[in-house]
């Protein structure tokens, strides 16, 4: 460190970490409780300060890793928070990310070790300092990329059922969509495609199976739905 700016009141700098994910039909966002103080005890996102030698994004996939066990998520920087009494230790300005990973993908060995588990979005309680504002604006950012970018995909295995889709899709804008019309609009999208696979497990009568065309995205760069 340089003599440069000592003039100058410091901040701690932080990565907070909004981990959603998808099953049983809803929405789910990794929350655990405080382990540290101030606010030991309370529930609270999953987060970490930024070390002298890494970058914001450096600092919030190494949190998501050590989270996770997870390489390579989708991760998106949703805002900035830096009220000046939101931390009641010290000056922290926060920096959250939204992440999306497949349940499944999960090693549940790391659910124990960091405390957490799934908490549905509609029922999830007060959260240390402004974390539930976090999780509301990473909610409204998700709901205003999902029908350009191909974001929900990160939610679902390789493999899924037109059900399936439609069932992200729903449990992340909130509300029911009519069926026949959303099918017509998956079958013009021909970025999603039909396997020659049928889901035998899920559905009684079985189901096909589809996958997103992940080269044929990156050859378009648009995604439409």
């Amino acid at each position: 460190m340089t003599a440069f700016y000592a003039e100058h009141n410091k901040a701690f700098v932080a990565v907070d970490c909004i981990v959603f994910g998808f099953d049983e039909k809803k929405l789910k966002v990794l929350l655990g409780k405080r382990r540290m103080d101030p606010g030991r005890g309370e529930w609270s996102l999953y987060g970490g300060f930024v070390d002298e030698n890494e970058s914001l994004d450096e600092a919030a996939n190494r949190v998501l890793n050590e989270l996770t066990g997870l390489k390579h998520l989708y991760m998106k920087q949703v805002a900035a928070f830096g009220a000046i009494d939101r931390d009641p230790g010290e000056r922290v300005i926060s920096i959250a990310y939204c992440a999306l990973i497949n349940v499944k993908d999960y090693n549940e060995r790391l659910l124990k070790e960091h405390e957490v588990e799934w908490v549905e979005v509609d029922k999830i309680p007060t959260l240390y300092s402004d974390h539930n504002m976090m999780v509301k604006k990473a909610l409204t950012l998700l709901r205003k990329r999902i029908n350009s970018e191909p974001l929900i995909f990160n939610l679902l295995p390789k493999l899924f059922t037109l059900t399936q889709l439609q069932s992200v899709y729903e449990a992340i804008l909130g509300e029911v969509i009519d069926k026949r019309n959303f099918r017509k609009r998956i079958k013009a999208n021909d970025m999603i495609e039909k396997t020659e696979l049928i889901d035998k497990y899920s559905s009684k009568r079985g189901a096909a199976l589809y996958r997103f065309n992940k080269k044929m995205y990156q050859e378009e760069s648009s995604f439409k739905l």
